[in-house]
């Protein structure tokens, strides 16, 4: 529960920077997609433990009769890395997905992301499953916060696979699908983000088939 002044250093529609001077003469620097009155470390316990992320993260795993399991990937480009990356869908939940309790945000959001992304509409055969309802990924600069779920797919065709629903500055260079070997050699290898990394172990190592995502 933030108790001493804070300071804007940087106010953008998509991130903000405050200083969090949390003793005289000390400060600490938040990077943030958060206003000044949403700062996790402006919440109480209770509300921290069920606060709803800022965005999602997706372990899309594809299911085809008679092939191997494949995980659905993206090639997506990253300004601040200014390289093509392989990356797990994913995107914001948006301000009207907050109104909802917290799983029904993150589900809504991430079947929005996967069909933006990905083309795909998610159906009654499809399974989804929350790994984690809240991940920081780098807590020590940064209050942004992802949830990972797990959504596996039925009964979809490649053929369905498209980016032209990709909004704002989205720049993507195709997908790819990876076996387990393969995904471990990604994992292994290959510079990407920790979501990213977390989607992968997951597919790779099991974390167990979600409950039927209800969405059409």
């Amino acid at each position: 529960m933030i108790d001493y002044p804070v300071e804007t250093l940087l106010d953008t529609p998509f991130i903000r920077v405050f200083d969090l001077q949390y003793a005289p003469g000390r400060h600490y620097y938040d990077a943030t997609r958060r206003t000044r009155e949403q700062l996790v470390a402006g919440l109480e316990e209770k509300a921290y433990r069920s606060m709803i992320p800022d965005a999602v993260s997706i372990c899309a795993v594809w299911h085809e009769e008679g092939r191997e399991d494949r995980m659905l990937l993206n090639r997506e480009y990253r300004y601040p890395l200014g390289q093509f990356v392989t990356s797990v869908p994913a995107g914001l939940i948006d301000p009207e997905d907050r109104g909802l309790a917290r799983e029904d945000a993150i589900r809504t959001a991430a079947v929005r992301e996967l069909r933006e992304e990905t083309g795909i509409e998610t159906g009654d055969r499809d399974r989804f499953q929350v790994l984690n309802p809240c991940l920081f990924s780098s807590p020590g600069m940064t209050d942004e916060s992802n949830a990972m779920v797990r959504i596996d797919l039925y009964g979809h065709q490649e053929s369905e696979l498209t980016q032209r629903n990709a909004v704002g500055s989205e720049k993507f260079e195709g997908f790819r699908m990876v076996t387990r070997e393969e995904a471990l050699g990604v994992m292994r290898e290959e510079p990407i983000s920790v979501y990213t990394w977390i989607g992968l172990s997951a597919f790779v190592y099991g974390a167990s088939e979600g409950v039927r995502s209800g969405t059409d």
